[in-house]
């Protein structure tokens, strides 16, 4: 005798709402990320604060504020900080809004268009939304919940960094203008998290929907230069421009930041109409077909990874090739723009070099190096994201051993180390060499970027001998770049002692094109790398895969 048992479908009633499980989301989010969002926050506003007080030490006097103000109202100037209204009575305050909340408007974005993503995206590709959806949980709850954490986060940044400016009590920076300051940066973030939940929904794939939600920050900023240096309104079709015309310590205006807040609230509604007309997992853009046969490369272990690595390596390198030009528009002002500035010309005497647009351009290269180091780091923990979606184990069910799989990511790495600081030095040598008349700038500033290849090679190398050995703090690789940024750039303004910058990898480069050439560091930390670089291969060959 067989007995038959049913089941009753769940209905959409028995589901409640589709905003049902937010609660438990948001829950699981603060969890989740209760590392992330600190180290996020942290990061942000001990920049903001540390900013503003290195400005108070570099630029105290009036003479000092007035002559940067002069540099800075030219066309390049203004490209890469902000309107030329913040130069009528730079103050200390007006120049914290004019140079950084345009460059802090895009760490923010960066900061919740990836949070966003993490949180629904990228959940659908690893199949755990559609585990959590099987359950009681509303349609728009994974989305939900992903913007009411980013939301808060922003929140709580926009407090810390009014609180942090306000207690400076520097002249020029009050707090009613600290809060303003402070909110324009969670106006700016909720903004590129609304576009994010707009691109999560295009495409099913996370690299993709993060990569259309940062176009977007880019174009934003590509339009308020534009608008900037042109004086012709296009900054009005940006939130950074909407964010900076706040003329924060200035005029504090609050009503742009409604524009922001009503474009934020548009998109988020968009983004659930176009969630309700897909599946889970799937996107609204349909994928192309593939080819009826993989071609001959990808039938290869590197050129496979080159696959994966390409739209980063793209993007990443067109970004430097655009910083390098940015930089090297200012070569020829730079004798004017440091003139006066006590700190910058204990740097620049320090280095030494024929001429200060030299010593200049190498104290530069040193934060292009540190930005490559960012691509490195994130394409070297790219085999690590590869295992704990779950692909990495199907591929080394094959012939093919785990030291070639992540030997070839390694080498694809390596390659595009060398493409970040070859579109770098390009950029400022032929940007550099337009605005000072001087063609032999191309060649110097080209082998200046490409002599920073070691320091970029032993960052690849810690990150993957945390991937190979300890996979769990992987994510501790990201402690070389920032660590580097801290005492290459800010160490040179504020006299950090030398055995702090004997510490980074960078240190140890000879700043070209003003020292001379010295391959005994570079062969040194060229053996390094390897070494860090065979440790983890062959770690990774000893331990298992899906460690977490």
């Amino acid at each position: 005798m067989t007995i038959t048992t049913t089941r009753p479908a769940v209905t959409a009633h028995d589901r409640g709402s589709t905003f049902t499980g937010t609660g438990a989301l948001v829950r699981f989010i603060l969890r989740r990320d209760r590392v992330r969002i600190p180290v996020w926050l942290a990061a942000l506003t001990l920049t903001t604060v540390g900013t503003a007080q290195s400005f108070q030490d570099l630029y105290g006097d009036d003479t000092n504020r007035a002559q940067v103000a002069e540099t800075m109202s030219t066309p390049a100037g203004l490209a890469m900080t902000g309107p030329a209204h913040y130069l009528g009575d730079y103050t200390l305050g007006a120049m914290m809004s004019h140079q950084m909340l345009g460059f802090m408007a895009i760490m923010v974005g960066l900061m919740s268009v990836l949070a966003v993503v993490r949180h629904t995206r990228a959940e659908e590709e690893t199949g755990r939304a559609e585990l959590v959806r099987a359950n009681v949980v509303g349609r728009h709850a994974h989305l939900v919940a992903a913007l009411a954490v980013v939301a808060a986060t922003n929140v709580v940044l926009a407090l810390l960094i009014a609180a942090g400016l306000g207690g400076l009590g520097m002249a020029g920076i009050t707090w009613s203008g600290a809060l303003l300051y402070g909110a324009a940066h969670a106006a700016a973030g909720i903004v590129f998290a609304g576009v994010a939940a707009v691109t999560v929904q295009i495409t099913e794939h996370s690299r993709g929907a993060a990569g259309l939600a940062l176009a977007v920050v880019g174009v934003a900023y590509v339009l308020r230069a534009a608008g900037d240096v042109g004086d012709n309104g296009l900054s009005w079709l940006s939130p950074i421009g909407w964010v900076q015309a706040t003329w924060a310590f200035l005029e504090n205006r609050w009503w742009p930041l409604l524009l922001a807040v009503a474009l934020a609230v548009g998109l988020v509604l968009v983004a659930f109409q176009l969630s309700s007309r897909r599946d889970v997992g799937a996107g609204l853009r349909q994928p192309r077909s593939g080819a009826a046969a993989a071609s001959n490369a990808l039938a290869h272990p590197i050129g496979f990874a080159l696959r994966l690595h390409r739209g980063l390596m793209f993007g990443f390198g067109v970004a430097m090739l655009l910083l390098g030009v940015t930089y090297g528009s200012i070569l020829g002002e730079a004798e004017d723009m440091l003139a006066g500035i006590d700190a910058f010309q204990d740097v620049i005497a320090e280095i030494g070099g024929a001429t200060v647009a030299e010593s200049f351009a190498s104290m530069v290269m040193v934060i292009m190096a540190i930005i490559a180091s960012v691509y490195v780091v994130m394409a070297a923990l790219r085999p690590r994201a590869e295992e704990n979606a779950g692909r990495a184990e199907p591929v080394l069910a094959t012939a093919l051993s785990r030291v070639r799989w992540l030997g070839s990511h390694l080498v694809v790495v390596l390659i595009g180390s060398v493409v970040m600081l070859l579109a770098a030095g390009l950029g400022i040598g032929l940007s550099g060499a337009s605005s000072m008349g001087d063609s032999s700038m191309v060649g110097k500033l080209v082998g200046a970027s490409l002599a920073y290849l070691p320091a970029l090679w032993v960052t690849a190398g810690i990150a993957v001998l945390l991937v190979g050995l300890v996979p769990r703090a992987a994510a501790l690789a990201w402690i070389v770049p920032l660590y580097a940024f801290l005492v290459g750039y800010l160490g040179q303004i504020l006299q950090f002692p030398n055995w702090m910058n004997n510490l980074s990898p960078f240190g140890h480069i000879p700043q070209l094109p003003v020292d001379d050439l010295d391959f005994v560091p570079l062969l040194a930390l060229t053996a390094l790398a390897a070494a860090l670089a065979v440790g983890g291969l062959l770690a990774f060959r000893e331990r298992e895969v899906n460690v977490t």
